[in-house]
């Protein structure tokens, strides 16, 4: 076998190897900069721009298919040159807040927002896309856009994954961070209609919850076993370690039955993950 021919099968198998499938989650590791705050300040960074933009392009999907049904998807095919622009200037916006001054809980809406209004506005850059893994900014070996410096706040460079762990992981150390943020695919909890305010923050964080933890996507008892989301799996170190504390996190937010079935169950059986984009079929 030629040189040639070697480097292309060496190709062909990594590629298999970093399958949609395959994903390795970064470690919290907190980035001290972002520590800073300002409790006294009473400052208040508004998001109508994002809430027009979610209002009008997120559609819950209604098909018969359990798997899919209740799902928040996307219509990156109708969005308009203008709102792309309102996007672009809303990200710019947020991008040019001295962030640090202003109060913990500010910061907690201001940096989830971002994140997803980041994600949606890349997407849009690179679509129509099948997956955000097929979108490639960092290097022809790299799956999806989260290690890309995308923006510049305080001077920082930043990326999706700064953004999650190195920020909003290590300082508010809540699981339920993992139900705000989304990566614009089916297997991720919904993209909320609205935008995260340091008001309905609570609130939001627990009906995210709720909702993917009664999904099918989230989690499924089937024949007795127990399939969960890739999620739990990835991050198993934010939701308590062991699939003891796990179960004991998804029975907090369970409803029938699927909290009654939980109750027999002491391990998870596997996991899954659909990477496919959120978007309209």
């Amino acid at each position: 076998m030629n040189l040639i021919k070697r480097l292309a099968l060496c190709v062909v198998c990594l590629a298999a190897a970093l399958s949609l499938n395959s994903y390795a989650a970064p470690k919290s590791e907190l980035w001290k900069h972002w520590q800073q705050q300002n409790p006294q300040s009473k400052t208040v960074i508004t998001h109508s721009e994002w809430d027009h933009f979610l209002s009008t392009y997120i559609v819950t999907n209604n098909d018969s298919n359990p798997l899919t049904q209740g799902i928040n998807t996307f219509n990156y095919a109708k969005v308009t040159p203008s709102d792309k622009q309102i996007l672009k200037t809303y990200i710019a916006k947020l991008s040019a807040l001295p962030i640090s001054d202003y109060s913990r809980d500010q910061q907690r809406a201001y940096w989830i927002n971002l994140y997803n209004a980041l994600t949606i506005d890349v997407v849009l850059d690179h679509y129509p896309v099948k997956s955000i893994m097929d979108i490639k900014l960092s290097g022809f070996f790299t799956r999806g856009p989260w290690e890309e410096k995308l923006i510049t706040v305080e001077q920082q460079p930043i990326s999706l994954n700064d953004i999650e762990h190195r920020i909003l992981r290590p300082i508010w150390n809540d699981p339920r961070t993992h139900y705000a943020v989304n990566c614009a695919s089916l297997g991720c909890p919904n993209l909320s209609t609205v935008a995260y305010t340091a008001e309905n923050m609570e609130q939001q964080l627990e009906q995210a919850a709720n909702a993917f933890i009664n999904h099918p996507r989230g989690v499924n008892v089937s024949n007795g076993k127990l399939i969960v989301s890739s999620i739990y799996n990835w991050f198993k170190e934010d939701f308590g370690t062991s699939d003891a504390r796990i179960i004991e996190h998804l029975k907090q937010y369970a409803q029938a039955p699927l909290k009654q079935q939980l109750g027999a169950i002491q391990k998870i059986s596997d996991d899954q993950y659909d990477w496919q984009l959120n978007e309209i079929r």
